[in-house]
């Protein structure tokens, strides 16, 4: 309002000037003064209340933490140095000036930093990358000092010595200098940011500790990146099969299961879940419970609600009967590839469409690997091409369907190439011939496609019965599967 009476009053005076002969020069020159001391002055109010609004008071400890044990222990052993300063002080240890989290998405980098702040009973204030950088040159910087002088004084007048400030994405304002953004804006940022981190213009009382999170650590500045500044890394990566327990016992802690739920076998089937992704899983398993007014949250609820987290809701696809049965029959292929190549892997088949998907097979990892032999990317692959096999064993023909299959199974044949696993041995696959590349590619997916077919032809009977039931009944559990298959494998030996 301010700024609009500002324009019309200097408009008017501009006017009423012209029309009686005087200069208005000086008019116009006050008005836009007057202006920009608008705006100076919104944008920091703006800050400071934005600020406010994002001091944190909630408590959170790392007991509520699900998973992440290596993590949690190595940043507690590193907030030891603002809990102990007599102790570090005793020994000549310097304190920490930073703790930068890395790792993917949903993995619980903000909750540490709360829990953080818990742990040495620090002030604690937040922020994120973008609202550090605007289109006016300066901002930035400002932003970053009224940050850090905002934990001191608040640190002050809560009468604790430390202060933690969370910046998430600190790959927005940290990145390496020098990328040609066409302003200096992003390099004052940073440079502010390096001021206060070194220590230039704080004091030890209160010690201003700065925790950040990224899962693009590639792209900070080397210079952040050094002692002095971020002095500890620590990667905060997806949960294992013990961590999504610990996650979903939490989680449900509030919720009412029934006496059958196995969260353990929960927790195995959502391999490669988030801590953020789990979370989403108890909460839709609570809410496919409410549309059925149930009372308490079942199996078939948490299993229902993995598929949803994976792939989205029930699309409202209605494909021709048809269409149904080859996709029954590309997902059955699938299915029969996992079960051979790794017994009781698969938990559910479903051809309801969600997503962009119109069938899906969930399969259980039999651990939670992190090492594969070229017997197991063989597999993975042949897996992948199992559908559009299966559809040529029984239609004559492919569909386009299988695309996505065809580029896992590239991506595989890739990285037994670029691992050593073909038949060129060892090589650089980055700077192997294009050629040679692609030939190496087509020859092992030729091979694979050859093993799948024949895998599968002993099954096309069964898969043609099979099939039509999968079409009236939508969906089958992994039990059921594995008990077929024992039929299956009974008939044909």
């Amino acid at each position: 309002m301010i700024r609009e009476a500002i324009l019309g009053i200097g408009a008017a005076a501009t006017v009423f000037c012209l029309y009686l002969g005087i200069n208005a020069f000086p008019f116009v020159l006050l008005a836009i003064l007057l202006f920009a001391m608008s705006v100076v002055a919104e944008r920091k109010g703006a800050l400071t209340t934005g600020r406010k609004e994002r001091t944190s008071t909630h408590r959170v400890e790392f007991g509520n933490i699900g998973g992440q044990e290596m993590a949690k222990r190595e940043l507690m052993e590193a907030l030891d140095f603002l809990r102990f300063r007599d102790k570090i002080s005793s020994l000549g240890i310097r304190p920490l000036k930073g703790i930068l989290l890395t790792g993917p998405p949903g993995t619980g980098k903000t909750l540490m930093a709360k829990a953080a702040a818990t742990y040495t009973d620090s002030v604690f204030v937040s922020a994120s990358g973008s609202e550090f950088v605007e289109m006016y040159v300066g901002v930035g910087a400002s932003r970053v000092r009224e940050l850090f002088k905002k934990a001191r004084t608040l640190a002050k007048n809560e009468n604790k010595d430390s202060a933690i400030i969370f910046i998430d994405e600190i790959d927005v304002i940290g990145g390496k200098r020098g990328g040609g953004q066409g302003h200096q804006e992003y390099d004052q940022t940073l440079n502010q940011l390096l001021t206060e981190m070194d220590g230039m213009q704080t004091t030890t009382n209160p010690l201003v500790l700065v925790v950040a999170a990224t899962n693009r650590v590639d792209m900070l500045d080397p210079a952040l990146l050094r002692p002095g500044r971020f002095d500890r890394q620590i990667k905060v990566d997806l949960p294992d099969k013990e961590g999504r327990l610990h996650i979903l016992k939490i989680q449900t802690a509030n919720k009412p299961l029934a006496e059958d739920v196995d969260l353990e076998t929960i927790a195995k089937e959502s391999y490669g879940f988030s801590g953020a992704q789990l979370e989403s899983l108890t909460n839709e398993a609570a809410i496919l419970a409410m549309r059925e007014n149930k009372t308490k949250i079942e199996t078939e609820h948490l299993r229902d609600a993995v598929n949803k987290v994976l792939l989205g809701e029930k699309t409202g696809k209605r494909p021709s009967p048809d269409e149904l049965l080859r996709v029954s029959v590309h997902e059955l292929g699938h299915a029969i590839a996992s079960e051979s190549v790794r017994p009781n892997s698969v938990a559910h088949i479903t051809i309801a469409p969600r997503g962009n998907a119109l069938g899906f097979v969930r399969q259980i990892p039999e651990a939670d690997a992190y090492l594969y032999t070229k017997e197991q990317l063989e597999g993975q692959i042949m897996v992948a091409l199992a559908g559009t096999v299966s559809e040529e064993l029984l239609f004559g023909n492919r569909s386009t369907g299988a695309s996505n299959d065809f580029v896992q199974a590239s991506q595989l044949a890739r990285t037994m190439i670029s691992c050593g696993l073909s038949s060129l041995g060892i090589v650089d696959a980055e700077n192997l011939q294009r050629n040679v590349l692609d030939e190496e590619i087509r020859r092992i997916l030729a091979e694979m496609e050859e093993r799948t077919r024949q895998l599968l032809a002993q099954y096309k009977p069964g898969i043609e019965s099979l099939s039509k039931t999968l079409v009236e009944e939508e969906s089958m559990t992994g039990e059921a599967f594995h008990e077929w298959m024992k039929q299956q494998k009974a008939k044909c030996a």
